[in-house]
């Protein structure tokens, strides 16, 4: 069981912010970019000189993959059997003007490794993607619907309940090509 601060004095968001960030391999930079918020104004968070709105704490724990009261505990839940994530607790990378939302499934720490994304395309919409590392792979399990898939200028359909395994090396494309919204898992692997 987590303790809570008692009322009057602020959590020590610093401390338990850099732990965590620092568990995921994220820099200063990588958690700016992902929540949205200043490097600086990072640093003064973990270094305990300032301490965040209830915003910007929300905004970082949405980017860390973890709830708001994680980050006002007195102690992480690091013994804790398992960790309930609420759906608006789960990151999200909103390309609304290309049409997709990418809801990141994946853990933080696991990101350049392995990532799970849950991948939602309007009609005509398309996750359009430059060359990943050499040797990454990705899978791509269609939900419902249809999809075009481009990679390296080979285009191929995709029906519901598939699964397509390609190299994401190369430059690449998901497109939903219908009239309704499609929903698929995309698994990206490392090496």
């Amino acid at each position: 069981m987590k303790n809570i601060v008692a009322p009057g004095a602020p959590p020590e968001v610093g401390a338990t912010l850099q732990k965590i960030r620092l568990k995921r391999g994220l820099t200063l930079d990588d958690l700016s970019r992902a929540a949205g918020v200043s490097k600086s104004m990072l640093s003064q968070i973990e270094r305990e000189k300032a301490n965040p709105t209830i915003a910007v704490a929300w905004r970082l724990a949405n980017a860390l993959g973890i709830g708001i009261e994680e980050l006002l505990a007195t102690n992480t839940r690091e013994s804790e059997a398992i960790h309930i994530l609420e759906p608006h607790e789960t990151p999200t990378l909103p390309g609304h003007h290309s049409g997709y939302v990418l809801r990141i499934l994946g853990p933080m720490d696991l990101a350049g490794k392995f990532e799970w994304y849950e991948l939602t395309l309007a009609s005509k919409g398309a996750l359009k993607s430059n060359p990943h590392d050499p040797g990454t792979v990705e899978h791509l399990t269609l939900l419902n619907g249809t999809l075009e898939l481009e990679v390296d200028g080979v285009v191929k359909s995709l029906k519901s309940g598939g699964t397509a395994r390609y190299v994401a090396d190369k430059p690449h494309a998901i497109r939903n090509t219908g009239t309704e919204e499609v929903k698929a898992l995309l698994v990206v692997i490392h090496r």
